[in-house]
């Protein structure tokens, strides 16, 4: 097996800036998560993916563990294959909304759907989290 391809500390701290500290799917802050946060490969490197800036995404533990090899899921209105969200060709709030109390992420389109449903983004710690940082003040994230 090939050996994995080293992300350097200015691309680390690069790619941590652009999503803004926030976990680029669940938009779990890394500040307040319980999870451990990584660089992980929009397309898979199994699936042909590089490590290179323009695939690469910051994930909180568990969407990165849902997500695994995935590029695509089941869209459970359409029950059609729709590929999920990335970050570096799409924006969050195309494809994603909140709940009136801000506490669930709603799937807007097929792949938001699909990538709600396969990344889990509604996990009853992140939905309590978000009820937490909301009521101090940290939730929602402000469009960016």
């Amino acid at each position: 097996m090939p050996k994995r391809p080293y992300i350097r500390a200015e691309q680390r701290r690069f790619i941590i800036e652009r999503a803004r500290s926030r976990c680029e799917y669940c938009q779990t802050p890394l500040q307040y998560a319980s999870q451990s946060f990584v660089i992980e490969h929009i397309v898979p490197l199994s699936r042909g993916g590089e490590t290179a800036i323009s695939n690469l995404a910051l994930a909180c533990g568990g969407c990165n563990a849902h997500k695994y090899t995935k590029v695509e899921a089941i869209d459970p209105v359409s029950h059609q294959i729709a590929p999920l969200y990335n970050p570096r060709m799409e924006q969050w709030h195309e494809h994603f909304g909140w709940n009136e109390d801000y506490t669930l992420v709603i799937g807007l389109t097929p792949v938001g759907r699909a990538t709600v449903e396969a990344l889990r983004l509604n996990r009853k710690g992140l939905v309590n989290l978000r009820r937490l940082l909301r009521l101090i003040g940290k939730h929602p994230p402000e469009e960016g």
